[in-house]
This record gives C-alpha cells, structure tokens and sequence, in this order.
C-alpha cells in the first residue's frame, strides 16, 4: 500500500482509522483530508456528534458544505426549509445560507463533513484539542463556545441566532 501523499496533484489514500482526531464544541473530528492537501481545494472530515448536539444558527460566508449521514438522525435547517436526516441522507449547503442542525433520537450522529473550499478544519484546530482517547467529549463549556465565537469570523463564520430548540424536533 502507498503512504498518504499530500499536496498538489497525487492521490491521497487513508486507512478508515487514519487521522488526526479533535474533541471540539462536544464532538469528535477526525481530520481525514486537510486542505492544506488539496491545494485548499477541499478538506473532508469525519464526525461523531451527541445526541443533543445543536449549535447555533450560523453563515459560512467562505465555504459549501456536503454532509452524508453514517449513522444517528439529525433535524436541519437550511434557510428557510427544514429537513430530517437519516441513515444514507446527505445534504448541500451552498456558502451563504443560514443553517443549523440537532442530533436527535438516541444514537449519535456519525457522519463525512466536506467543504468546498477546505480550511474550516482548522477553526476546530484552533479551538478544539487532540482527543485523548476514544469516545466523545462532554458538552461543550462556556470558554470553548466564547473561543468558537471569537475564532469563528477568523474564518468566515458568522453567528446569526441560537441553537433548533428542542421544540421543534
């Protein structure tokens, strides 16, 4: 097998466990492709978000974003529609649009984030840190949301409102 190669115009190959993991804002990342690698081009991750997980209404004004769902049930808002995922469901979220998600039911949420461009893993870098093990992290605190907040326009983020109330699952 070939070792990873990076940047430019040779593939990339990852065994499913490769990855530098990050517990960040109560979830865990697994840095499967940086942008860095893809001449900024894209950046891939794998994501494993709680049951509860709803971060707050927010813009990227720099990237789209795909999710394909893995595993769990997640309620999303994108604009003004909203969607319920499930197992096998993906959805494209062009740059610009105000959305949201909550991870419901009683499984996690497991699922590829891909970003077009890439460099939003780098955000969760900045905030997050290297998981110390397996599992998830607790809920996120008020330092690492202030810090979120804070790093976020750093990188195009912009925080329009609060998180899907429960509510409304």
């Amino acid at each position: 097998m070939a070792a990873e190669t990076t940047a430019g115009g040779s593939p990339i190959h990852r065994h499913a466990d490769a990855g530098a993991v990050i517990w960040a804002m109560g979830n865990r990342f697994t840095l499967k492709l940086r942008s860095a690698e893809t001449a900024g081009a894209l950046s891939m991750q794998e994501v494993v978000a709680p049951v509860g997980t709803a971060p707050p209404l927010h813009t990227h004004h720099r990237e789209a974003e795909v999710f394909v769902l893995y595993e769990g049930r997640m309620i999303y808002r994108a604009g003004e529609e909203t969607f319920e995922l499930t197992p096998g469901s993906s959805i494209y979220l062009p740059s610009g649009v105000p959305h949201a998600f909550r991870v419901v039911g009683s499984d996690a949420a497991k699922f590829l984030a891909l970003t077009f461009p890439g460099g939003l893993e780098n955000l969760y870098e900045e905030i997050g840190r290297p998981a110390p093990g397996p599992g998830l992290p607790d809920l996120p605190t008020q330092e690492e949301i202030a810090a979120w907040l804070q790093a976020g326009p750093k990188y195009g983020l912009e925080v329009n409102g609060p998180p899907l109330p429960e509510t409304e699952v």
